[in-house]
């Protein structure tokens, strides 16, 4: 096993990693920006590098820079968590000729499965339901040609990335070519390809995706599903495991095919396959995520099944600790992401200090924060303050208790989604387990809070009485006395509190 790790990220998914290799014996190095030298991921690890400036281009995403903090701080591996470089076959390629373990897949694996075009046409060949499509050729001409045979309405996709950029709903043929020209821009500006493709647009889709796990010794399992249908702006905002759409018939097809999707790339660690769902319970292979997804937890929460441990052991050439047949799914589980953000004003992110973070703590709740009193929220990074995740004994128990969760989540100086995610998950449709991809748009475009936030003034006052009563929250996690147990890689046991004062 290794005994230092590097971790080429920051927020509540550096604190997670952080705290599965340090209950595993093994040392961590923490990499920050100049506007992360407080951060509490910075603070957490053993040891903590400079790297450069806020901006992720002169610090994240320097790969090169963070590979040889690594070297020089004695690693043996880098988990690029997500975002980032995790997905970079270039990078994984570079740590690999530097003499060190990427914690992921290999940079081969990466690059089958990075484009989605090239995904594409790998899944087909394996036998994957596929959405139907075209690809053959991004010429504007060929495509409009297709798109004919397709029928409309259609979907224009970028072939390098994902969450919504450069993705255009095409109903009309008329509108097809100006959709192709703004697509193309979007995807040169987000990922520096502007390579296109045409996807058929399902009606009333459903979003579930399959978490696979693979080790070197060619073992591959899935852990079962996560709905991931309720989005914003294309992008996951709530989770469940399991999906209310499946019957125990479609879990197993779909859990077969997520298998053999990665089967057909030589697949090892955490990847997910991410499927579409239709009306009629067809099931169609959309992307995969070469990487450990934001939403894990839950997947961990209903098998009691530890992913990061999970990966680590698999990066450091064991085989994977668990069979297909030892894994099964108990309870259910929900993740909603908290966002310093503004629904009712199209989602902007809203930046500034948090001048008090209150997380809900009771049995089934758990909170994995990378934000905490007196952190700021900057226009550098992602919005994203923490994930709650909650665990019930079946759906109606998980959703009184996320409901629970989310009135007792206090955060006060800047605006977060908190009220609005309360309204999805108190909401008839997804109570009854029938929120499609359009979910938010058809019950949700003119949301506004159903009361009058509290003065400034008021809040203020509140967060500073506590301070002053030596009440702060410092801790990043919130146990749980209720989950599954029994298991070796458990994340839903009492945590300790953190240790700090790490050197630089």
């Amino acid at each position: 096993m290794f005994e230092k790790v590097l971790i080429a990220n920051r927020g509540e998914i550096a604190v997670r990693l952080i705290r599965a290799c340090q209950e595993m014996g093994i040392r961590t190095v923490a990499v920050y920006s100049e506007a992360d030298a407080q951060a509490l991921h910075t603070a957490l690890a053993d040891e903590a590098v400079l790297i450069g400036p806020p901006a992720p281009g002169q610090s994240y995403l320097r790969g090169n820079t963070i590979i040889q903090a690594a070297v020089e701080r004695g690693c043996q591996a880098i988990h690029p968590g997500y975002g980032f470089l995790s997905e970079n076959a270039d990078f994984a390629a570079a740590v690999r000729k530097a003499g060190l373990v990427f914690i992921g897949p290999t940079p081969e694996a990466m690059r089958a499965m990075g484009s989605k075009t090239a995904a594409r046409a790998a899944m087909r060949t394996a036998g994957v339901p596929m959405v139907p499509g075209y690809q053959e050729s991004t010429a504007d001409a060929d495509l409009l040609a297709a798109a004919d045979s397709l029928g409309f309405p259609l979907l224009v996709k970028a072939a390098a990335g994902g969450g919504g950029k450069g993705m255009r709903i095409v109903a009309r043929p008329q509108d097809l070519a100006d959709a192709l020209q703004s697509a193309r821009r979007e995807a040169q500006n987000a990922f520096g390809d502007d390579r296109i493709y045409l996807e058929k647009y399902l009606a009333e889709p459903r979003h579930v995706e399959f978490q696979v796990m693979g080790d070197q010794h060619g073992n591959v399992v899935h852990l079962f599903e996560r709905e991931c249908s309720v989005q914003r702006r294309h992008q996951k905002i709530i989770e469940e495991t399991p999906s209310p759409v499946l019957t125990p018939a479609l879990r197993a097809a779909m859990g077969a095919a997520a298998v053999q999707a990665a089967r057909a790339v030589n697949y090892t660690n955490a990847g997910t396959i991410e499927f579409l769902v239709d009306r009629e319970r067809n099931f169609y292979f959309l992307e995969m995520n070469t990487r450990l997804q934001v939403e894990h937890p839950i997947t961990e929460a209903v098998t009691g099944i530890d992913l990061v441990k999970a990966q680590l052991l698999v990066a450091a050439g064991e085989p994977l600790p668990f069979s297909q047949a030892q894994i099964t799914q108990r309870g259910h589980a929900i993740e909603c992401r908290i966002y310093a953000e503004d629904p009712a004003n199209h989602f902007l992110p809203s930046i500034g200090k948090v001048l008090r973070a209150v997380e809900p703590v009771g049995p089934g709740v758990r909170v994995d924060a990378g934000i905490s009193t007196g952190a700021e929220v900057m226009l550098h990074y992602d919005p994203m303050m923490a994930k709650l995740i909650v665990w019930g004994q079946n759906r109606a128990d998980a959703l009184g208790k996320m409901a629970w969760a989310l009135e007792h989540y206090i955060v006060l100086g800047v605006t977060t989604n908190i009220p609005f995610l309360l309204a999805v998950i108190q909401h008839p449709v997804f109570q009854a387990g029938e929120a499609t991809t359009h979910f938010v748009e058809e019950h949700f475009a003119d949301w506004q809070p159903a009361y009058d936030p509290v003065p400034d003034e008021a809040l203020i006052a509140a967060a500073l009485s506590d301070l002053l009563e030596g009440q702060a929250v410092v801790g990043a996690s919130s146990p749980s006395a209720a989950a599954p147990t029994g298991d070796p890689f458990n994340p839903w046991r009492q945590a300790d509190h953190f240790r700090l004062g790490r050197s630089r």
